[in-house]
C-alpha cells in the first residue's frame, strides 16, 4: 500500500486506483530515453537482420542452430511494401523460427518492462519444478503485493477472493493466474518457493538472462514491479523480451495458458475457490494470435508482447510492443503488417 500510495503522490497523472494490468494508464517517467545501442545497431522497422549478425545476440542461445537449417525459410519484405507506423517507445517482431528481425525500432532502449517480467518467471518455474501439480505455500509477503493480484485486478478495486497467508495452492494454478491475470502475489509466491527468498529468485533470474546472452536486461522481481527508490535497477529491452519469449515458445504449456480465456481454480484443500481472467483482450479480436502478455505499470506504461502466426498456421512470429497508450490497436497493426507485407522464402 505505501509504494502504491507513493506512486500516487509522485505521479498525478496515473491515479494508484488504476494500477494494474488491466488499468487504463497515462504516461509517467520512465528510463526509456537511455539508448544503449549505436547507429549501427539501431536499425530502421523496414531492416531484417538475424540475431547472430555483427554484434547482435548469440542466436544458437535463444534457438537451436539446426531449426533454422531444418527450415531454410526467412521472411522476406515485398518489394513496395508500405512502411509501419505505430506509437510504441520502442517495438521489435522476430521470426520465431529462425530469429530473423523482421521490424525494429528502438528494440535496444532499456526502459522498464513490468509484468513482461512474468515470462521469465514462468520459464524458471516450468524448468525448476519437476512436478507443477506440487503444493506452494502463500506467504505473507506474496499476499501484501500491491498492483494486480489475485481477485483484484487492481491495486484498490477486488471483484474476487484473495489469497491468504498460509493457504495452499498447485504450482500450475500459480502459473495460470500469473500468465493470465498477471497476479503479482502469484508470481512472487512461486518465486519464494522455487528458491526460498525473493532475492533469491531474482538471483536465479538474473543468471538465467545471462546465460541467455541478454545484455539490456536486469531483473528486480518476480513480479516486474519496480523497487521504490531503484526503479532505475530494473530494466530490459524490446529485444531482450522478444528473445525471452521465443525462448519460452519451446514450453509448450506457458502458451496453452496464455490462450486460455477464463476459469477457475481452488486451494488444494477445496475450501478456496478463485477467478482466472486473461488480460489480452486480442485472444478474442485477432483470429491469428497464439498467446500474449500484457505489461502496466505507472513508470513502464502500457505494453505487450504477443505470439501470432500467419494464416495457414505455418510461420510464428514473436512481437513486442514497450511504453505505448495504444497498445491494441498498435500490436494488431504490427502483426498485420509483418503477415501482409513479408513472404516467407
Amino acid at each position: 500500500m505505501f509504494q502504491t500510495i507513493v506512486t500516487f503522490l509522485i505521479m498525478p497523472f496515473a491515479p494508484f486506483w488504476l494500477y494494474g494490468d488491466m488499468a487504463a494508464n497515462m504516461n509517467g517517467k520512465n528510463i526509456s530515453n537511455i539508448e544503449i545501442c549505436n547507429t549501427s545497431d539501431c536499425k530502421s522497422s523496414s531492416s531484417e537482420e538475424k540475431f547472430f549478425d555483427s554484434e547482435k545476440l548469440e542466436r544458437h542461445s535463444v534457438f537451436p542452430i539446426d531449426s533454422v537449417l531444418a527450415s531454410g525459410l526467412v521472411p522476406t519484405r515485398k518489394e513496395n511494401a508500405p512502411d509501419l507506423k505505430i506509437w510504441a517507445g520502442s517495438s521489435v517482431a522476430i521470426d520465431a523460427d529462425t530469429g530473423t528481425i523482421i521490424h525494429y525500432e528502438n528494440g535496444r532502449k532499456r526502459t522498464q518492462i513490468a509484468s513482461l517480467t512474468k515470462m521469465m518467471t514462468a520459464i524458471l518455474v516450468v524448468e525448476k519444478m519437476k512436478d507443477l501439480n506440487e503444493e506452494v505455500v502463500i506467504t505473507k509477503e506474496a499476499v501484501n503485493m500491491v498492483g494486480t493480484v489475485v481477485g483484484c485486478p487492481t491495486s484498490t478495486f477486488c471483484n474476487g477472493n484473495r489469497m491468504y497467508a498460509g493457504e495452499k495452492v498447485r504450482a500450475i494454478d500459480l502459473l495460470k493466474v500469473m500468465l493470465m491475470n498477471s497476479a503479482n502475489d502469484a508470481a512472487t509466491a512461486l518465486g519464494i518457493h522455487i528458491a526460498g527468498t525473493s532475492e533469491g529468485f531474482v538471483e536465479m533470474m538474473n543468471k538465467k538472462a545471462k546465460s541467455m546472452g541478454l545484455k539490456d536486461t536486469n531483473f528486480c522481481t518476480a513480479s516486474g514491479l519496480e523497487i521504490d527508490g531503484k526503479e532505475e535497477e530494473c530494466f530490459s529491452s524490446a529485444y531482450d523480451i522478444a528473445r525471452i519469449s521465443a525462448y519460452s515458445l519451446k514450453y509448450d504449456i506457458i502458451w496453452e495458458i496464455m490462450k486460455i480465456p477464463d476459469g477457475k481454480f481452488y486451494s488444494t484443500d477445496g475450501k478456496y475457490m478463485h477467478d482466472l481472467k486473461n488480460t489480452d483482450i486480442l485472444l478474442e479480436t485477432l483470429p491469428n494470435c497464439i498467446g500474449g502478455k500484457t505489461g502496466f505499470t505507472p513508470l513502464a506504461g502500457k505494453s505487450l508482447l504477443l505470439g501470432a502466426e500467419n494464416p495457414a498456421g505455418k510461420h510464428r512470429i514473436i512481437a513486442v510492443i514497450l511504453n505505448d497508450n495504444q497498445r491494441w490497436d498498435d500490436m494488431r497493426t504490427l502483426v498485420n503488417w509483418v503477415f501482409d507485407n513479408h513472404k516467407w522464402q
